[in-house]
């Protein structure tokens, strides 16, 4: 249960740094290389938000391989595209096909597998 719940924990941390990364791009502009361009980069408070997030899971990935066994813990990673297509919807408003909701329940029956 300790690894479903830290993994759980770590996908989300991926998928809010892959959220706040499209909207870091989104913020960004044309992509120039100019002083300025980078300079303005430097105020796009999106990319903190995204170092963090990716930081914070780095992190936990590092602690759960230390403390699990990689079969068992690798495939839970699956869960990180769950949310981030959960993310998509809520966040950028995207469709989600019945087949991918599919594919969500297929992943998640793994997972579940996995953990047992």
């Amino acid at each position: 249960m300790k690894l479903l719940l830290t993994s759980v924990l770590e996908c989300l941390c991926l998928a809010a740094g892959q959220v706040l990364l499209k909207c870091a791009l989104n913020a960004m502009g044309p992509l120039s290389w100019s002083w300025r361009f980078f300079q303005s980069q430097l105020t796009n408070w999106w990319w903190l938000g995204c170092g963090v997030c990716f930081t914070t899971a780095t992190v936990l990935w590092m602690y759960i391989i230390k403390h699990f066994p990689l079969s068992q813990a690798y495939p839970l990673i699956s869960l990180s595209y769950v949310f981030g297509m959960l993310a998509a919807m809520v966040f950028f408003h995207e469709h989600i096909a019945l087949s991918h909701w599919i594919g969500v329940g297929l992943i998640m029956s793994g997972c579940l597998l996995i953990v047992q």
